[in-house]
């Protein structure tokens, strides 16, 4: 089963990774002017969005829940890749496409690797786990990111942001494994 996780896992990557690559070659690197809280409050919106559509069974813009989960993902790392880029004294807003694209490789392979080590210890519980209780692990760990860059990143036990971007971007990719993102035979989703 932990081989099947791993090339569903990379499945969904990849689909992400591609649409993230389209949109960086429309709009650029314009991410690049967010500071880490304002991409928090943008994983906010999209989970609380995701939320809201499960509660009340009903939406009125077109884009569903799936494709919230992918902007979680990708939002993730973002965060993840400024946050390094920051750390290296980063500052050019605009960024070669190839650069963007290494990044985000060297970011989902930290992550991924995060996800197989918890995966082998929890013994893949995420699969009797419900996509509404995925939601609301991404929620709290959004609240608890929150709440250490209110503190200017200080904790006393915990865990720091990196931590929580990589946790988030792992529950949301397990949410789109279980909604069979992307599905198979279907175009560049």
């Amino acid at each position: 089963m932990i081989h099947q996780t791993a090339q569903e896992y990379n499945r969904v990557i990849e689909a992400c990774q591609r649409l993230f690559l389209q949109k960086t070659q429309d709009y650029g690197t314009a991410w690049r002017i967010l500071r880490l809280p304002s991409i928090t409050d943008q994983i906010f919106i999209k989970a609380q969005r995701i939320r809201s559509i499960q509660e009340k069974g009903t939406q009125k813009i077109q884009d569903g829940i799936t494709s919230e989960f992918v902007a979680i993902v990708n939002y993730c790392v973002i965060a993840l890749m400024q946050e390094q880029l920051l750390a290296q004294g980063e500052t050019e807003q605009a960024l070669p496409v190839e650069r963007v694209k290494e990044l985000y490789e060297e970011e989902i392979r930290k992550t991924h690797a995060l996800q197989q080590d918890k995966n082998h210890d929890y013994g893949e519980a995420w699969r009797s786990m419900r996509v509404e209780s995925m939601t609301d692990l991404i929620l709290m760990k959004i609240y608890r990111t929150k709440q250490i860059e209110d503190n200017a990143g200080h904790t006393l036990v915990s865990e720091g942001v990196e931590a929580n971007y990589r946790d988030m971007l792992n529950y949301a990719v397990f949410c789109l494994i279980k909604l069979n993102y992307p599905a198979h035979g279907s175009p560049s989703s």
